[in-house]
């Protein structure tokens, strides 16, 4: 290790900023351009000691739990609560214009959809169980420490509020004290608790979570990989006035001004389409709004969450004629040949991308195409599939939804 004066030039994809060496460069995390620091330094991090020029872009973190010196540890749940608005959103929509760049591809870009505090209503904690206590909150970064939280800025009040319930439910269900994870999602119904990694849930902790459950109000349902162990209520989300119950542990957005944002943005662009594909569908996020205006072919790989899309169409009036597919669309793509009768398609694939899926759109000849990414690397690469094609790239519109993360989303348009 050695000890040596920095400045850092500029914010790398991940959060950290990052300074060049001799050898290279050398990522500094809780650091911002401009900054002059003294670091201690094993291979290409270095920990910040002292600190001789701060960022005017610098602020003071709202979370006790952030940063170097945060409260039990630092948890890795931010990356950039030290950075001023204007830095932040800066570099949040830089992520999607560099990632495009690295293609080729310099569409109009829209400013940043940002995201405020308090709005996560799904969020994923680790918990384990010890002699004296649950530790419910976060790994601090780079480690398997559990930094246990009192507070959480980016959570719904619904979620942080119930944090000693969780960690009851957590402390029932608990066999060991290995870590497990629990994915807590805030719904009309109450919270909607998701264990995994537990192992061998017997008799004994199926009766206490039972019992704990029923002697605390505002939760909707337990379940552990995927079983349900008590559903006292059904959960529910609404996607813009059709209610849907999401399977046990299934995907959902994060927060909801951010779903509603990307919703907004799909059923602009598809216009007066007639009848359009939704691929990678969910449990309905954008299929069961389409439905309100348009012939909606959903295509999804869980048949879990293609369940609860089929169900909540079938007990909604008003809607579209709504079909439903069960297809891994990474394996089995809608072929050209199938594509045709679309007048327009939207795909929402996780991070991975659809790269398959968008070998077979580029040679259809579907005229309007809508892509939502969580990932800008595989979306530039998808994107530059089509636009090679002929396809023009209309506008793409960055979304924050993980506050104070190094995670984007985003919504790009394309015509023939």
């Amino acid at each position: 290790m050695t000890t040596e004066t920095l400045t850092i030039a500029r914010l790398g994809s991940g959060g950290d900023g990052i300074a060049e060496a001799p050898g290279g460069p050398v990522y500094v995390p809780f650091t911002l351009p401009g900054e002059m620091v003294a670091v201690a330094r094993v291979k290409n991090i270095g920990t910040v000691m002292s600190m001789s020029v701060a960022s005017p872009e610098r602020v003071e973190p709202p979370c006790v739990h952030f940063g170097p010196e945060g409260k039990n540890g630092t948890c890795g749940g931010c990356t950039l609560q030290h950075a001023g608005d204007a830095l932040y959103h800066a570099f949040k929509r830089e992520l999607v214009v560099n990632a495009l760049k690295s293609k080729g591809l310099t569409p109009e870009v829209a400013p940043l959809v940002i995201a405020r505090p308090g709005e996560r209503r799904r969020v994923v904690f680790t918990a384990r169980k010890t002699e004296k206590a649950v530790l419910l909150g976060f790994n601090q970064a780079g480690s398997h420490h559990i930094v246990s939280i009192d507070h959480c800025p980016i959570s719904s009040d619904g979620i942080i509020s119930r944090l000693d319930a969780i960690r009851r439910v957590a402390g029932a269900i608990a066999t060991n004290s290995e870590p497990f994870r629990v994915t807590v999602l805030e719904t009309l119904a109450g919270l909607d608790l998701a264990f995994e990694g537990i192992k061998k849930v017997g008799d004994k902790e199926r009766r206490a979570v039972t019992a704990c459950v029923l002697s605390l109000p505002g939760i909707a349902r337990v379940s552990s990989d995927g079983e349900i162990l008590i559903e006292p209520q059904r959960p529910v989300i609404d996607f813009s006035g059709v209610r849907v119950s999401p399977p046990a542990g299934g995907f959902t957005q994060a927060t909801k001004p951010a779903e509603d944002a990307m919703a907004e943005l799909v059923l602009a662009a598809l216009g007066k389409a007639k009848r359009v594909a939704d691929l990678f569908a969910g449990s309905g996020t954008f299929a069961l709004r389409i439905a309100r205006q348009a012939k909606v072919h959903a295509v999804e790989g869980e048949e879990k969450a293609l369940k609860a899309l089929d169900q909540a169409a079938r007990n909604t009036q008003g809607l579209k004629p709504v079909t439903v597919e069960k297809r891994d669309l990474f394996r089995r793509p809608l072929m050209t040949s199938e594509l045709k009768v679309f007048d327009a398609v939207v795909f929402d694939p996780p991070r991975a991308g659809a790269e398959d899926q968008c070998k077979e759109l580029a040679r259809s000849g579907v005229k309007t195409i809508v892509a939502v990414s969580c990932n800008p690397v595989s979306l530039a690469r998808d994107l530059s599939i089509l636009t090679a094609a002929g396809y023009r790239i209309r506008l793409v519109t960055p979304i924050d939804q993980f506050l104070w993360s190094a995670h984007v989303e985003a919504v790009a348009v394309l015509e023939k």
